[in-house]
């Protein structure tokens, strides 16, 4: 992807706690027919490979696990918070008039070879474990034990695994850094008017990454 330095995001930690928090991908892939996009939940196994592993799967119908080119990287598309910003919010626009529009967004992205598993045990573990991390804020959290076995069983037959081990990582926060301070401000102000959650979820990612904030990206 186009990465301007001010905007790019180089610091594993912070790429993968995006992924931890936004496990919901487009995965992108080759087949004889051209690209293909599917959506598909991915969860980040750390200590698998030297840059973690994506594990998840898809229904046994998608073609995906066996029309693939797994002989070429595939790639991973992760979004974060994403909001328009208008030339209206920069105090500049009263100086100068020198402004245009432009669109703030959070983005990682991942490379590496898909693997398949067409493996009842493994999915098994896959879908337990993806289920549990996202189950642990329920007041009441459901498992994957928690219904029969038999449709469990049954339900784990009509999906395949699988995995990407990464081979590189790119972020990219493009959250007003090339702005000035006082514009920079005038877009948090105006976030923070805003109802709904990608308002304010930029407006805290524009603060964060301010180039002169103390803990910048923290």
């Amino acid at each position: 992807m186009y990465q301007p330095k001010h905007f790019e995001e180089t610091r594993m930690e912070v790429m993968q706690a995006l992924v931890a928090s936004q496990p919901l991908c487009t995965l992108v892939t080759l087949s004889d027919e051209g690209l293909v996009a599917d959506q598909v939940p991915m969860l980040l196994r750390q200590g698998e490979g030297p840059m973690g592993t994506l594990v998840g799967h898809v229904a046994r119908a998608n073609p995906l696990w066996r029309e693939t080119r797994l002989d070429t990287p595939v790639l991973v598309i992760f979004q974060g918070p994403q909001h328009y910003v208008s030339p209206s919010w920069y105090p500049t626009k009263q100086e100068h008039g020198k402004v245009v529009p432009t669109w703030n967004y959070v983005v990682v992205q991942a490379r590496g070879l898909l693997q398949i598993h067409d493996d009842p045990v493994w999915v098994r573990q896959q879908a337990s474990q993806i289920t549990d991390k996202q189950e642990r804020t329920s007041a009441k959290p459901w498992a994957v034990d928690d219904a029969p076995r038999d449709y469990t069983d049954s339900m784990i037959k009509a999906v395949v695994g699988i995995s990407i081990e990464v081979t590189l990582w790119s972020g990219k926060w493009k959250v007003s850094q090339n702005q000035p301070a006082v514009n920079r401000a005038g877009v948090v102000q105006a976030l923070e008017g805003l109802h709904g959650t990608q308002a304010q979820a930029m407006a805290t990612m524009v603060t964060a990454h301010a180039p002169d904030h103390p803990n910048k990206g923290a």
